[in-house]
Parts: C-alpha cells; sequence; structure tokens
C-alpha cells in the first residue's frame, strides 16, 4: 500500500500536539495552508467551486480507483489549513481507502469543538465532496 491515511492522520495528531496552545495551532494551520501549491488561474473557475463553503474552496477530484489525486486552495488562511490536512490524509488513496477511512485526525488534534460553524460547514463540504468521489468510483 503506497498511502496509509491512518499513520497520516497519527503523524498530524502528533505534529499538533506539540502546540498546546490553540492560538499556536491557528497559526501552524495557516502555515499549512500556506505551502499548498497554486492552483493555475484555469483551475479556479466557477465550476470547480465547491458549494458549502463560505470562503471560495477550488476543489479538483481526479485519478481513478486505483489512486485519487486532490488538488484543491481557497481564498481563506484558515481554510487552506484544513484543505492541506486533508490531502495530506486522502490524496493519493485508493478509492477504497477513502472510502473506508473516518477523519479521526479532526477530532483528536481538537478542530471539531475550535472551527466556526461556517468553518466547520465548509470543512464537512470538502470530506464530503472527497468521500462521494470515491464512493462514484467503487
Amino acid at each position: 500500500m503506497s498511502h496509509d491515511p491512518v499513520a497520516v492522520q497519527d503523524d498530524i495528531i502528533s505534529s499538533f500536539s506539540l502546540f498546546p496552545d490553540w492560538i499556536d495551532r491557528y497559526q501552524y494551520l495557516i502555515d499549512l495552508g500556506k505551502k499548498l501549491p497554486p492552483l493555475a488561474p484555469e483551475d479556479q473557475t466557477d465550476d470547480k467551486l465547491l458549494a458549502g463553503c463560505q470562503s471560495r474552496v477550488w476543489l479538483h477530484l481526479e485519478g481513478d480507483a486505483e489512486a485519487v489525486i486532490i488538488r484543491a486552495n481557497s481564498d481563506a488562511a484558515i481554510v487552506s489549513g484544513l484543505i492541506a490536512l486533508l490531502t495530506r490524509v486522502y490524496s493519493g488513496c485508493s478509492a477504497q481507502q477513502i472510502a473506508s477511512t473516518e477523519p479521526y485526525f479532526i477530532r483528536e488534534i481538537g478542530l471539531s469543538s475550535h472551527l466556526s460553524p461556517t468553518r466547520a460547514n465548509g470543512l464537512h463540504a470538502m470530506l464530503q465532496a472527497i468521500k462521494t468521489h470515491a464512493h462514484n468510483l467503487l
């Protein structure tokens, strides 16, 4: 197996545990978002905008059942950080891995209780789009 989403989530949890303070965790999240590869202007079209997000999120789901490649970005700093985490966990996974791997890191690092309702909705919308894409490939 080329990509282990469970090991990646454990690694994320370990990284966030280095920052006990939520101010530092938000900054780490913002820094992760800044490292996302930028999308080309032609990839930032309205048809690639994800519904359910307050900020603008462009989501590209490519590949096949063997390996789903996720490319995404946002115009909001913290949302870009959330995208960075989701792509780290799921991009490169098979459709079956995506379908069967729950994103427990969200709860473990405290995101579920520290995100604003609009950001939490956006995170859920991104996750739902990725999971739905994977299910459609199975």
